[in-house]
């Protein structure tokens, strides 16, 4: 298993102490998809650090797409417990990085592989998106890079 399984599976013991039914139930989904992931085409393989990254940051925006849902719905009940386990999946993931962060990553990696058309975006979105796992959202990655092969 990787460290951050590790360290999930550590959150897990630490919020049955507490009684923490909110974070446990969280972690336990987190769990589960770690599960699935490591079950996936046969394999009995653990989970490494990257693929959890990207597991985590996409149950983070499925959390918060379904907490938006809600909240239009008028549904601040299940708002709030949504808000409250993507809480629990951002202590995981690593800080956000601001648009400027991400565009001077992007242009550093377009430096980097000379790239200098939208020839070379799936090139450069593969790097970046590498480089930044869940720390930026792949759209605010594309414009970006989009940005960088235009100019």
């Amino acid at each position: 298993m990787g460290q951050l399984a590790d360290s999930i599976a550590q959150g897990i013991k630490d919020a049955m102490r507490a009684k923490d039914r909110d974070r446990l139930a969280a972690l336990r989904d987190i769990k589960s998809k770690l599960m699935l992931e490591a079950t996936k085409d046969g394999a009995s393989d653990d989970v490494d650090d990257a693929t959890t990254l990207a597991i985590l940051s996409k149950l983070l925006k499925q959390r918060n797409e379904t907490a938006a849902l809600y909240t239009e719905q008028g549904r601040a009940d299940l708002a709030a417990e949504e808000t409250a386990q993507a809480a629990v999946i951002q202590a995981f993931l690593p800080a956000a990085l601001s648009e400027a962060e991400i565009e001077a990553k992007v242009n550093a990696i377009v430096a980097e592989t000379g790239a200098s058309s939208m020839a070379d975006m799936g090139k450069v979105m593969g790097l970046a998106t590498a480089a930044m796992a869940g720390q930026a959202d792949g759209k605010v990655i594309s414009g970006f890079v989009r940005k960088a092969l235009t100019s």
